[in-house]
């Protein structure tokens, strides 16, 4: 049985930690060790937005500590990640040079949604259990020293995901000038907090019942919950309130003992229970489980699953094309006119992805962009590229990288725009050449699926595309008149042989 060691490195607001793995198809996933060393590199974000060099020194001594770890282990691969005290430092790429020059090691700054998708994951490895709680109303509440994801589930569905700016050090940063000014300091926190709860309830519950939340995030998730050994756990709603009013009434340095907090960490734990107590309130759910995980076990899970060492029961590509249907939904796009372009926009996909090096995520981000290529109507009916180009730039789809993100939002801008050859656009680009032609192939595949409802009618009964030669034929069965179908069909058949080297043909097939 062929067994890879991998190594798991989490660089967080308040630690850094590595977690060794073995991975197996038989063993699935097994943790061999985990190490967490405190660093509040968050701290030095949130005060003064860059991470200073005494705490970079640090946290490259710690990482070159971890080699020598990840050497006695023998292990093969491994992946360091960076959470939003990086992402958010201004000087976030000195830090991850810095880091690779003194240590050798390759950090990944996570997108928030990136991030958050990875600790999705981390659920997921729980497998059954997982499945089980996400059947009924439940919140994956993900929290961090910078903000906090909440994803709503129904039926084993995705419903909706936002981030909210409301993590454990931020919170406690923004008061700090006025922490000694109160003795109420729980309730100063309550008040900062409140508003934006609320308008996420208002927003996104409306008449949805939250049956459980699932806890997730730093290891401060587990201590406010009395789980400090990471314990697979469930809790009561009442349980947790009990155990609340013990955290804020009593003297600070007394809970950070019975905890085991270093006392330079104790001041994040009003902000957090506070923190706590707001979303178990305005969820109303009455279970809360913590699965006692980590980043890094979602950080090992992806990998096992992307070198198809891990086969996973839960169809996470699903998860993102729901959160892209959900945000069509939320932008009053046309629901029929979308799943015609995105059956015609596979038919084509997979006729051409051979020979133009095309992958199955390349897919995905193109239906993702099917879904959202006319959003932008709900702002403006005449500037609907740009207008649907800026919701997808302004919204957060979990499990999508910022590059992937970009490349969605200029195959929907350039959908209707002329794309411009790529050194016309010099400077102007934010585009690397690689994603340039990535863009180009799935725009031209875009356009020419949505020339096949151009009328938003769906006539086409039947599609049929194969390749000939030099051209791709689309064999169309339709139950009405095609005329106008026909007509934008030619205007962007140019267009698509530049791209492929293919010249489209429509053939209009009889109907029987």
């Amino acid at each position: 049985m062929a067994v890879t060691t991998f190594a798991a490195i989490d660089i967080g607001s308040y630690y850094v930690a590595i977690e060794v793995f073995e991975l197996s198809r038989k063993g699935g996933l097994k943790s061999l060790n985990r190490i967490r060393q405190n660093l509040e590199t968050g701290r030095d974000t949130y005060a003064l937005h860059k991470i200073t060099m005494a705490r970079l020194n640090e946290l490259t001594r710690i990482l070159n500590d971890f080699k020598q770890i990840m050497k006695e282990y023998g292990v093969s691969d491994y992946r360091a990640c960076a959470k939003s005290a990086i992402r958010e430092a201004d000087n976030r790429y000195l830090v991850v040079d810095h880091i690779y020059r003194a240590t050798g090691i390759r950090v990944d700054v996570l997108s928030n949604s990136e991030q958050r998708f990875l600790g999705y994951k981390s659920i997921a490895s729980r497998g059954a259990e997982f499945q089980t709680f996400i059947e009924k109303g439940t919140a994956i509440v993900d929290v961090g020293g910078g903000s906090i994801q909440v994803s709503l589930f129904d039926k084993d569905a995705l419903v909706a995901t936002q981030n909210i700016l409301l993590g454990s050090l931020k919170i406690r940063e923004r008061l700090a000038f006025l922490e000694h000014e109160t003795i109420h300091y729980d309730k100063l926190v309550d008040e900062l907090i409140r508003k934006d709860l609320i308008n996420f309830k208002r927003m996104y519950l409306k008449n949805r019942k939250i049956e459980n939340i699932i806890l997730v995030g730093d290891y401060f998730t587990n201590l406010i919950f009395q789980n400090r050994n990471d314990l697979n756990k469930t809790a009561s709603r009442e349980t947790f309130m009990k155990w609340y009013e013990h955290v804020v009434n009593c003297p600070l340095r007394e809970v950070a003992d019975e905890l085991g907090i270093p006392s330079d960490l104790s001041t994040v734990l009003i902000p957090i229970a506070v923190l706590y107590r707001q979303l178990i309130e305005t969820l109303e759910a009455e279970t809360i489980w913590l699965p006692g995980i980590q980043l890094t076990d979602g950080i090992a899970y992806d990998y096992g699953e992307r070198n198809k060492i891990i086969r996973s029961s839960h169809d996470f590509e699903k998860d993102i094309l729901q959160a892209a249907r959900n945000i069509s939904r939320r932008y009053a796009s046309n629901k029929a006119h979308n799943e015609a372009l995105i059956a015609s926009a596979d038919a084509i996909f997979d006729v051409v992805k051979k020979s133009s090096h095309l992958t199955p995520r390349d897919k995905l981000l193109l239906r993702v962009a099917c879904y959202l290529h006319d959003c932008g109507k709900y702002i403006s009916l005449v500037n609907v590229a740009e207008c649907s180009y800026n919701i997808i730039m302004s919204t957060e789809i979990i499990g999508l990288s910022e590059r992937e993100r970009r490349i969605i939002a200029n195959v929907v801008r350039y959908n209707t725009q002329e794309l411009g050859y790529y050194r016309q656009m010099g400077a102007n680009s934010e585009l690397g050449t690689e994603d340039y032609m990535l863009v180009a192939q799935l725009v031209a595949i875009m356009r020419m699926a949505n020339c096949l409802d151009q009328s938003y009618l769906q006539k086409i009964e039947e599609l049929r595309v194969i390749k000939k030669d030099s051209e791709l034929i689309l064999s169309v069965a339709a139950n009405g008149d095609f005329t106008l179908e026909r007509g934008v069909f030619r205007e962007n058949v140019d267009f698509f042989e530049e791209i492929f080297n293919l010249k489209p043909v429509l053939k209009m097939k009889s109907r029987r």
